[in-house]
């Protein structure tokens, strides 16, 4: 994702080297800090490949490098938006880089593939905790830390289901209600 990240700024304008890594940084997080040993030798492959391109700027100081993205660079990053592999849409940080940019893609149909992937990967019955196969959810759990991740994770996936779909111009789909015994058998409200 950083490769992505750095082609990402790049597609916006020519940078200097410690301006990517800050905003590299700032998008990011701290979930996943940018090093000096992670950004420059990722740089060093993209300009290898031809990806990007790098020249020494004057009037920016010794050794301060601006950055370019060159054609290639383009046609990498535009084909990276158009298929993320799997990791890449059901991992939360993955993802937020892929939206970051996503824009990029000239074709908004492209755009909606992508986010209809993590749609579909959200509304799978998941969770951190199982009971077999059996996706656990906050209200099955004793545990008052679990039970938050749960909860927390629920808030934040219906919260993304919803913009998602808002984006794609879907309606979400009817709302859960609890089944009387009387009620024929109905899926169950998937789990966030």
């Amino acid at each position: 994702m950083l490769e992505l990240a750095i082609l990402g700024f790049l597609a916006e304008g020519h940078l200097l080297g410690h301006e990517l890594r800050r905003r590299v940084s700032q998008l990011t997080g701290y979930t996943r800090p940018v090093s000096d040993g992670s950004l420059y030798p990722a740089i060093n492959r993209l300009a290898k490949a031809g990806l990007l391109e790098r020249r020494a700027d004057p009037a920016a100081g010794a050794a301060r490098y601006v950055l370019s993205l060159t054609e290639a660079g383009r046609t990498e990053l535009l084909g990276r938006l158009r298929k993320p592999a799997d990791h890449e849409i059901t991992d939360f940080t993955r993802f937020f880089t892929i939206l970051a940019f996503l824009s990029h893609l000239p074709d908004v149909a492209e755009q909606h593939a992508v986010l209809r992937r993590r749609l579909e990967f959200l509304e799978e019955p998941a969770s951190f905790f199982y009971d077999g196969e059996r996706p656990l959810r906050a209200e099955a759990v004793a545990d008052p830390y679990r039970r938050g991740m749960l909860l927390t994770a629920r808030a934040i996936s219906t919260a993304e289901r919803a913009w998602l779909r808002e984006v794609l111009g879907e309606e979400p789909p009817a709302p859960f209600t609890a089944r009387t015994d009387n009620d024929p058998p109905r899926l169950e409200e998937p789990a966030s």
